[in-house]
């Protein structure tokens, strides 16, 4: 039985709490720069090559037809987005030969970064006035530029540990696997996928699977693998949606845990009234107006405040706790707190989704896929958005990001 995605008029399909679209642009090209990492390669002693049949790999079979091209290369990481500075290929080395080095070889790597910026930046304070001024200005903006582009790069590889962690490797390029317009990505690996979230969040996770794909999570084999149709840019957009929407998720459930854990004995913690949870308009547009970032159950609570310091048994559950945000709270928890971040989703998203050539993610084109292969995106953009929260987390630590 076939369904249709591409046009649909489902009134669930309404954005209550995220951004309009992801923008589409070319990504530009960067060259690497050439820096030489002397304490990640002492560190190491000896230099990292990478070696066949160590890459992880996706299995995506076009239906009707296949193409050599589709198939997952053992020599490489065959992600999406391509590493572009020295940094990212350093670490892909590593990643796939000394592993165990990884996160050593990261933090080493973001010191250098930070030291090389810093660096640039104290030339240009100390040239301030002098003839080489305006020269070491420009070296200074060259020199940050190079360093954010390899500190996404770092950022980008930290990800894919994360997913190589559960097993889960990312989706290749679509551009490369979509045969006669048909698409079905296997595994699946839903149970990996949602392994990485507490019950609560998994309910929510699932819950915005069933909104944005029309899958229920009790359908038979037969609906998971019914055929649907759905343009190639909604499906793009449909997945930067579910990294913010993963990302929200991580950052309002620590901020759950937090204040149930530091709540004071009959002490009451108002979160004041309900609210439409609609998506405050300051933050970055990415143009989803019709797709779901979510979905909270619009029933009233029996009671219109919620409180913290109710028995263990009664811990408010996350869902209520989160209608209970103001929109400021909302705010602080939705919003990418970096640059990088922002910079990262919209690269990997137009990378997997986006033209070959162009990497541009407009694309009018309409593919056939299973309402598996659409719940397999889904799943992997959560997880990226919650993995995502972690990665900027430990990078700023070492390497100041800048903020959104």
């Amino acid at each position: 039985m076939d369904y249709s995605l591409y046009t649909t008029s489902n009134k669930t399909l309404s954005l209550r709490f995220l951004p309009s679209a992801v923008k589409s642009r070319k990504i530009p090209s960067i060259s690497s720069p050439s820096w030489t990492f002397k304490s990640s390669t002492a560190l190491l002693n000896r230099k990292v090559e990478r070696k066949p049949g160590r890459g992880v790999a996706v299995i995506v079979v076009a239906r009707a037809g296949s193409s050599s091209h589709c198939e997952p290369s053992s020599s490489s990481l065959n992600t999406p987005l391509e590493l572009r500075s020295a940094a990212g290929k350093f670490l892909s080395g590593v990643f796939q030969n000394q592993k165990q080095l990884f996160h050593v070889a990261v933090t080493d790597e973001l010191k250098l970064l930070a030291d090389d910026r810093d660096s640039a930046l104290s030339r240009m304070v100390r040239s301030s006035g002098s003839d080489e001024a305006s020269l070491h200005r420009r070296i200074a903006e060259l020199k940050e530029h190079e360093c954010q582009v390899a500190v996404e790069d770092v950022m980008y590889m930290l990800v894919l540990y994360k997913f190589s962690e559960i097993r889960v490797p990312l989706v290749p390029k679509l551009s490369r696997c979509i045969y006669n317009a048909r698409l079905e990505i296997r595994p699946s690996k839903d149970w990996e996928l949602e392994s990485i979230h507490s019950f609560e969040v998994l309910e929510m996770v699932r819950e915005h699977v069933s909104t944005v794909i029309g899958l229920k999570a009790n359908s038979s084999v037969a609906d998971s693998w019914a055929t649907t149709e759905v343009q190639r840019c909604r499906l793009g957009r449909v997945y930067a949606a579910s990294i913010l929407y993963g990302y929200f998720l991580k950052s309002a459930s620590l901020r759950h845990h937090l204040e149930w854990c530091l709540v004071l004995p009959h002490q009451d913690i108002h979160l004041g009234h309900r609210t439409t949870l609609q998506f405050p308009e300051s933050l970055p547009s990415y143009g989803l107006t019709n797709l779901v970032f979510g979905h909270i159950s619009n029933k009233q609570s029996t009671s219109q405040e919620t409180r913290l310091n109710r028995p263990k048994s009664e811990h408010e559950k996350l869902k209520c706790y989160l209608m209970g945000f103001d929109s400021e709270t909302l705010k602080r928890c939705a919003k990418l707190k970096s640059k990088e971040a922002v910079n990262l989703i919209e690269k990997h998203s137009c990378a997997l989704f986006g033209d070959e050539k162009t990497g541009v993610l407009e694309n009018d084109e309409v593919i056939l896929t299973s309402f598996s292969s659409l719940k397999r995106l889904v799943l992997e953009a959560v997880a990226f958005g919650c993995f995502l929260w972690d990665t900027e987390e430990y990078v700023n630590s070492v390497y100041k990001l800048k903020d959104n």
